[in-house]
């Protein structure tokens, strides 16, 4: 197996399982589009690559700072989720018709995703974990093919995603629109409480 499919299929599997980064995804989709909803994986997809690129080049200064810090990252990624689950519950709901779809809206979008997985202390610990245990980043493998991997199979899984999401858009009444908007920040405060119970222990 190439070091650059090994990298993909890492990447489609630190970005699958569902978290509040999936969550913010389908919601962007459903609401704005499938564009912004794929907008919004790729700055996960970024973060990803960032920590990705700190775990294959073995900088463990900067992997142990992170991890040395992560009560305070975990503090401040809480405080982000519940910003974003009261911000969420508080959003009208919108027909996508006459949404201002400008560049500032998709750098927001991004930069929002960008933050939230950034400040995920597991994000480093899952590559640095991952690239230990399969010996990864090692002379015989690219480091810079084993990151590219990672951030196309992530961008693969937001892409196929917001795809799918945005398909079923037109099946979604006003009223279910309204309720998926309720729970989507029931479950973002759910992970926000949770990063403050992991903070606390």
């Amino acid at each position: 197996m190439t070091t650059i499919i090994t990298g993909i299929i890492l990447g489609i599997s630190i970005a699958a399982p569902v978290g509040p980064i999936g969550i913010l995804c389908i919601r962007k989709t459903l609401t704005q589009g499938k564009a912004f909803g794929f907008v919004s994986g790729m700055g996960a997809a970024t973060a990803d690559a960032i920590y990705g690129s700190i775990a294959a080049l073995g900088l463990t200064i900067i992997s142990n700072f992170l991890i040395e810090q992560s009560t305070w990252i975990n503090v401040a990624g809480a405080t982000f989720l519940l910003y974003l689950a009261y911000s969420t519950f508080k959003a009208p709901v919108k027909d996508s018709v006459g949404i201002d779809r400008g560049k500032m809206d998709y750098f927001k979008t991004f930069g929002t995703t960008l933050l939230l997985t950034l400040m995920n202390p597991l994000t480093i610990i899952s590559f640095v974990g991952i690239f230990a245990g399969m010996n990864l980043g090692s002379a015989s493998q690219s480091p810079v093919q084993l990151v590219l991997g990672v951030f196309i199979g992530s961008a693969i899984w937001w892409l196929l995603l917001s795809t799918i999401v945005g398909s079923l858009k037109q099946m979604i009444s006003f009223r279910m629109m309204k309720f998926i908007n309720i729970i989507s920040s029931l479950i973002i405060l759910g992970f926000g409480i949770l990063n403050i119970y992991k903070a606390m222990i």
